[in-house]
């Protein structure tokens, strides 16, 4: 009669694993996203509400509207605040009025060592992100790296230009590609031949949770991706 109860103890015990390793699988992503969507509101909130006069802080205008002892949630208006601020800003700097104003101020920025060093290097920086001419880093690759044979992927952030692709010592046509180092905190950018790169279909998001996990999370490949969005019923 024993030998009867072990291995169904021994089931029960294997499903309630399993049960909670699959409990795991769906409530960590979800989790995390929150916190991590949660954390950065807090952080934005913090940058952003000191800055607004104290009479104009949410939580002073709800506690002067409504009364010192109402519960309304005020997390999240910096984010709003900071979002309209953005959009505000963006409208003035494309009018003339704007545009003199940015010439003026950079013009002053111009003339301090220090500061425009700094101006310039973040300015730069934001503009190759953002900047709708071009697709900076959306496009991923493989390169050989660290030595031939050896693969990596990385990111294809520009063509070579400036003194950079007058002095590099070839007659090819250089791009600069971005790779990130686990778990992408770091990263260095190379200079090689457009023809040594192999281009890849894989999107940049799924590159950088190849390279976040250190090669555990593989891309899902576009004709299974295509599957799941049209008929997700029919894939276990």
């Amino acid at each position: 009669m024993d030998d009867h109860s072990h291995p169904r103890k021994r089931g029960l015990l294997g499903g309630l694993r399993a049960s909670f390793l699959t409990g795991l699988v769906v409530i960590l992503p979800i989790g995390l996203t929150i916190y991590l969507i949660y954390t950065v509101v807090g952080w934005i909130d913090s940058w952003i509400l000191p800055l607004i006069p104290f009479g104009w802080r949410p939580d002073q205008l709800v506690e002067y509207y409504i009364g010192p002892d109402a519960n309304f949630p005020t997390r999240g208006l910096g984010v709003i605040v900071f979002l309209i601020f953005t959009v505000v800003i963006g409208w003035i700097a494309k009018g003339l009025i704007g545009r003199s104003v940015i010439a003026q101020t950079e013009a002053l920025v111009d003339r301090m060592p220090v500061v425009r060093s700094v101006y310039g290097g973040f300015k730069q920086i934001t503009e190759t992100f953002f900047a709708k001419s071009e697709k900076s880093f959306e496009r991923t690759c493989l390169v050989e790296f660290p030595r031939p044979g050896s693969w990596a992927v990385g990111f294809v952030a520009t063509t070579a230009k400036g003194e950079i692709a007058e002095k590099l010592p070839s007659d090819k046509k250089m791009i600069a590609v971005f790779l990130a180092l686990t778990p992408l905190t770091s990263g260095i950018i190379l200079y090689v031949p457009e023809e040594d790169v192999i281009l890849l279909d894989m999107k940049a998001d799924d590159a950088v949770k190849l390279i976040v996990s250190a090669g555990l999370v593989a891309p899902t490949p576009r004709d299974l991706r295509a599957a799941l969005a049209e008929k997700p019923a029919q894939i276990d």
